[in-house]
């Protein structure tokens, strides 16, 4: 089968024109929407210390050359949200910032190895302002993009009316029949024998070597994710505690945290949390995180020491990271991420191997 033509063609350009224009309208619109609501937008170095500590997220490493030839390793960054916490600590209230961001090992019509992020923080308010921010944001993309509903590979969603509320441990008992609560202690300590017999009741494949956090993904990823998000969104939220590295335990439940998803058409647009300010804590869930990280994929990465010091003076806070992209994708009726990004990376035949 001979190659696809790249994008810098004539033909395919003017295929995709559209969806980039509609890309342009829709971003120019949520700069005025967060402006109308005091957000100062603000730019992050992509270049960091650290590209981020959860287990399953993939950086793309360089190095700093000094002028006596000495080296410092140095990541390009997977999302702005060290920085942008660090400007929460330095006295900004609300910022908003729309970041290139990279992530390795991902390639796919849902995935591009750089993409942006719009991340924004509100200090001193609740998740659930992220929340309406979110139902806000995606009746304003359709609008923009002249769309009625959000789509993709046939699912709908009407972005004018209220996102469906729906917590994971809901979730897991409406789409697998398993009570997920049951396997975590009232510490937030989970249970794997527990949880591994739910999902054999539930004819879920069960490995030897499967951690609690494997088969909660699976559940997720084989029973809920499929379906959320189809009629209007779906906002999946009280994240058990074991699954929200970066957010604080809600005050009615120590076993879930203020994490919440926002999913349309069955895709993933929002991950947010109220944030987690206590630093030794954050420093201890890193650790466990990166202990993980070593156990599957034999590497870690280094802690943003900066950051965790800002976290000692940082205010409560609630941030959001969105898709834009994806967002982009769904409001213009796009079915790939590579036809909304302006001038995607080239496409390398191994690349194409592994695509997900």
């Amino acid at each position: 089968m001979p190659a696809a033509s790249p994008w810098w063609t004539p033909d395919v350009h003017a295929d995709r024109r559209d969806f980039l224009l509609g890309r342009n309208r829709i971003q120019a619109a949520l700069r005025g929407f967060f402006a109308a609501r005091d957000f100062v937008e603000v730019d992050t170095a992509t270049l960091q210390v650290s590209p981020g500590n959860e287990a399953h997220l993939h950086a793309f490493a360089t190095q700093a050359i000094h002028h006596d030839g000495s080296a410092v390793p140095l990541y390009l960054h997977t999302s702005p949200e060290f920085a942008c916490k660090k400007l929460l600590a330095a006295g900004e209230q609300r910022i908003a910032c729309f970041a290139h961001v990279y992530r390795n090992r991902e390639r796919g019509p849902l995935h591009h190895p750089e993409f942006t992020m719009l991340e924004w923080y509100r200090a001193g308010e609740t998740y659930d302002a992220l929340m309406r921010d979110c139902t806000e944001i995606l009746g304003l993309a359709a609008e923009i993009a002249g769309a009625r509903q959000l789509t993709y590979r046939g699912g709908l969603a009407d972005p004018f009316i209220e996102p469906e509320r729906l917590t994971v441990a809901e979730a897991f008992k409406r789409f697998a029949n398993i009570d997920l609560l049951a396997s975590i202690d009232r510490s937030g300590e989970t249970d794997r024998d527990r949880l591994a017999e739910a999902l054999r009741v539930a004819g879920l494949r069960v490995a030897d070597d499967d951690t609690w956090a494997d088969l909660f993904s699976r559940v997720i990823v084989e029973k809920v994710e499929p379906n959320l998000g189809f009629g209007c969104a779906t906002i999946l939220y009280e994240y058990p505690l074991a699954e929200a590295a970066l957010a604080r335990p809600t005050p009615h439940d120590a076993r879930v945290a203020e994490r919440f998803e926002l999913y349309a058409c069955g895709v993933e647009l929002a991950n947010a949390f109220g944030e987690l300010t206590d630093a030794a804590e954050q420093r201890r869930r890193f650790a466990m995180e990166m202990t993980e990280k070593s156990r599957v994929y034999g590497e870690t990465y280094p802690l943003d020491e900066d950051f965790l010091k800002a976290l000692e003076i940082m205010p409560e806070a609630s941030g959001s990271a969105l898709g834009f992209d994806r967002l982009v994708m769904l409001a213009t009726g796009a079915s790939r991420i590579d036809q909304v990004i302006w001038a995607p990376v080239a496409e390398t035949e191994t690349m194409s191997e592994g695509r997900k």
